[in-house]
């Protein structure tokens, strides 16, 4: 996964791409590896049991095919369990439909309107949440 630079003087406007920063999350939230451990499936809950949660994978960029070392509980969460049917639907709360649609999309950078017509909801209100002064499950602006 790329990296990519963040700046809080950033104003998005519905153009704006967004995405996960998982390093503003790590660093903000002590809880984060509790958190994406809830989100995962049946089996991906018995399986991690076992597993040491910090662990590493190798994952191939599909657009580049450039191998990379990944959190192996994110990997499996963006990979599998993201996809699974019942990971997004239309009761979920706002700011964590937004996470989910991520997590779903491969955290592909999306604009507002992406993430509006996605999730079938208005583009407005969900910029005001993304362009307020807290972050919300680490969903940031990209910077090129």
């Amino acid at each position: 996964m790329a990296e990519v630079k963040h700046s809080s003087l950033v104003k998005p406007t519905l153009q704006t791409p967004f995405h996960i920063d998982f390093s503003w999350w790590k660093q903000n939230d002590r809880d984060w590896r509790v958190h994406l451990r809830s989100l995962l499936c049946l089996e991906h809950q018995e399986a991690f049991v076992a597993i040491d949660q910090a662990e590493k994978v190798d994952w191939v960029d599909p657009v580049t095919a450039e191998v990379q070392k990944v959190d192996g509980l994110q990997h499996v969460l963006l990979s599998h369990c993201a996809q699974e049917e019942d990971f997004l639907d239309s009761r979920t709360a706002l700011t964590e439909a937004i996470f989910r649609l991520f997590m779903k999309n491969g955290n592909t950078p999306m604009s507002v309107g992406e993430i509006a017509e996605k999730l079938e909801r208005k583009p407005i209100p969900i910029l005001r949440t993304l362009s307020g002064g807290r972050v919300y499950r680490g969903v940031r602006p990209v910077l090129d």
